[in-house]
């Protein structure tokens, strides 16, 4: 854990200095704004947690709302450790979809770019955080706020990135009240109804242009949301989507890769507890003591805790002699392929798709053919995508130049620049 937290904020601290980079890429027709200036604001960390909050608890009868209908606003300080960010956000308490097609809410935040009032045109970026939470104190619209001490804000100089180059910036808890951290058609759901609340509360003409932005699990509503769009939410001006750091096929290809590894390991027991939570697969019986051990000690945990607590770890660590690999268990890999990307639909914008290569295979944790093989498959639809390769990166190196490459990517997008073909 401590590894990768000092690399994230390495990161982070860089990307703050990629800001000023990114607000000069030809990408915007307008003139870039002036990024945000962080302040001290030791008044920032919220109260309650989300479990807490009365905002997260959806009124009586919202059921009976249509996907996307606001249930509750309010306007939040954003920071961290104290520091505040001076710009207006709103959250906003949302009607959507679950993962099996029922009513579900979650929450977005949005961020107004400096200098963009009410009336003005808007370019809406919904931004997918990685936050690959099994605990609400995880949901970015609680930390973006102040909360959670034990998660790096790294989403925060990606999000003001996005903002410096003049975009409107949606924040939606993607995994849902039910963390459902990987699930293709929440995500997905959760997403473009977050992008729906957010031209209702802008009250934004419908054929706002809107991009799809994430790294990493936040490459998982950004993919998906763009195969699901046209329909799930045909009426949405979707120009385009970049997503980078995609676990494509989160089985057998991306739990090989890891297994036994030093770094990442901690993904195996945290997709095992979704996918059982989700999928109802009562895994219990296969699970060895180590394994129930392990799955009690990551339960509630937010990713920078768990990714890289147990080095060497297996599948075939979890689970009691003779039942052989996750993928034997029953219903698992039934589950894990209704979230194959490129299986949902076909999307209809422009793609830039990106993913490390460090060692030949892959970033430590996605793997370069299966995102590729992803990049090519959308070629043969006719879908306009753009393929690159951070050769040399790890995972967490790569989303620096991607950040960068995306804001400039969506921004020409924007302007109405023809995407660059397959």
């Amino acid at each position: 854990m401590q590894r990768l937290t000092r690399h994230l904020t390495s990161i982070m601290t860089t990307l703050g200095v990629a800001i000023s980079l990114c607000a000069l890429a030809p990408a915007a027709t307008a003139a870039p704004a002036q990024a945000p200036t962080i302040q001290p604001n030791p008044a920032a960390a919220p109260a309650l947690l989300p479990s807490q909050d009365p905002l997260y608890t959806p009124p009586s009868g919202y059921e009976r709302r249509a996907p996307g209908d606001i249930l509750r606003t309010r306007q939040v300080a954003l920071g961290w450790r104290g520091t505040s960010v001076p710009v207006t956000a709103t959250q906003l308490l949302y009607r959507t979809t679950d993962n099996f097609g029922g009513p579900s809410a979650t929450v977005t935040t949005v961020l107004s770019p400096p200098g963009v009032g009410p009336g003005a045109p808007r370019r809406v970026v919904s931004y997918h955080s990685f936050y690959d939470a099994l605990g609400a104190q995880c949901d970015p619209s609680y930390t973006l706020r102040g909360g959670n001490m034990t998660t790096e804000p790294i989403d925060l100089p990606s999000i003001t990135a996005l903002m410096t180059a003049g975009f409107t910036v949606s924040v939606p808890d993607y995994e849902g009240p039910g963390l459902r951290w990987t699930m293709a058609r929440e995500s997905a759901y959760t997403a473009l109804d977050g992008v729906r609340a957010t031209l209702r509360y802008l009250k934004a003409p419908r054929r706002t242009p809107i991009a799809l932005f994430g790294y990493s699990g936040g490459s998982v509503p950004t993919g998906f949301g763009a195969e699901l769009a046209p329909t799930y939410a045909p009426e949405l001006n979707v120009i385009g989507a970049a997503a980078s750091g995609i676990p494509v096929n989160p089985a057998p290809h991306n739990l090989g890769y890891v297994n036994g590894k030093r770094q990442w390991t901690g993904v195996i027991p945290a997709l095992t507890a979704v996918y059982n939570d989700t999928y109802d697969l009562d895994i219990q019986p296969y699970l060895s003591p180590k394994g129930s051990r392990i799955l009690r000690q990551i339960s509630g945990e937010c990713i920078a805790q768990f990714a890289d607590a147990y080095p060497g770890l297996t599948d075939q660590d979890l689970l009691r002699p003779g039942v052989g690999g996750l993928l034997d268990v029953p219903g698992v890999r039934q589950a894990i392929a209704k979230n194959v990307m490129g299986t949902l639909g076909t999307p209809r914008t422009p793609m830039l798709l990106g993913v490390g290569n460090s060692d030949g295979i892959g970033d430590g944790l996605m793997i370069s053919g299966d995102v590729a093989a992803l990049a090519s498959g959308y070629c043969r639809r006719g879908v306009a995508t753009t393929f690159t390769e951070y050769r040399g990166m790890s995972h967490t190196e790569a989303l620096l130049p991607f950040t960068a490459e995306a804001v400039g990517y969506l921004g020409q997008r924007f302007a109405g620049q023809p995407a660059r073909g397959c």
